[in-house]
């Protein structure tokens, strides 16, 4: 696992999506077991596979077959359980920065007009930079848009702009790296090299750490937030077997 920790933390984001579906064919064989689930793909598992950079990596967490993280099970079973986002007449949705385990099961939900945005995902349905959205106002009922706002040069306007073309009554659902130790948000303009910004804010690409004050960068973008704490939704043994992350909260952000 030496080399796919070596690619997983070096080649580029486009790069790995495209490996990742000769990866998927293989891999999952030798995994065969039933410690694990996921419940986006309903596969069980001896164990999940490893994932994170050098400073954030995590053991376990990645699902061989769909390459779902703790953040895509979680999104996943809130969205079944706490939302009508499968059974809801029509929605229209715009999903930023799209997840593969995701991308093939909402295009074919009968109930959804989804669209997909990115600023270079090859599996993306259009592509723009997120502080400047080429699309009307008020127009999406579902927002997706996670693990984005650390990466990019000014998070209130991004959230602004989605905030923006969500119709009101409409939801989002927008998940960051969290440390939930740090009270305030961690920036520094001046840590630029991809080595200390992968010390200081756990990947190299990351422009910042959020802490627990997320849900105010949300509420000052206009959005009502709702937190949902995993333990809150689920027991010890559930988290154990989705391999949930046990401190995260996910945050519901509200239009109203």
């Amino acid at each position: 696992m030496g080399l796919y920790k070596y690619l997983l933390n070096t080649l580029p984001r486009p790069l790995l999506i495209r490996l990742s579906y000769p990866f998927k064919l293989i891999v999952p064989i030798l995994y065969r077991g039933d410690k694990t689930h996921c419940p986006v793909c309903e596969r069980s598992f001896s164990k999940f596979l490893s994932y994170g950079s050098e400073v954030a990596h995590r053991k376990n967490v990645l699902c061989p077959h769909d390459l779902t993280l703790e953040r895509h099970r979680l999104m996943w079973l809130f969205l079944k359980e706490q939302t009508n986002f499968f059974s809801a007449n029509k929605l229209n949705v715009l999903h930023i920065a799209p997840e593969q385990c995701f991308l093939k099961k909402f295009k074919k939900q009968k109930n959804l007009n989804y669209l997909t945005g990115d600023i270079e995902s090859p599996i993306a349905d259009i592509h723009f930079d997120l502080h400047e959205i080429p699309l009307e106002n008020d127009r999406f009922d579902v927002v997706f848009c996670n693990h984005v706002m650390e990466h990019v040069k000014d998070p209130i306007q991004c959230m602004t702009e989605l905030y923006r073309v969500m119709k009101k009554g409409g939801w989002a659902v927008m998940q960051v790296p969290q440390d939930h130790q740090r009270e305030e948000t961690y920036e520094d303009a001046n840590i630029v090299s991809p080595k200390d910004r992968e010390i200081h804010f756990w990947q190299k690409d990351h422009l910042r750490l959020f802490g627990k004050d997320y849900p105010k960068w949300l509420e000052k973008a206009g959005f009502e937030v709702v937190p949902f704490p995993v333990t809150a939704l689920y027991n010890e043994q559930e988290i154990e077997k989705y391999r949930l992350q046990k401190s995260e909260i996910l945050y519901l952000a509200n239009k109203k």
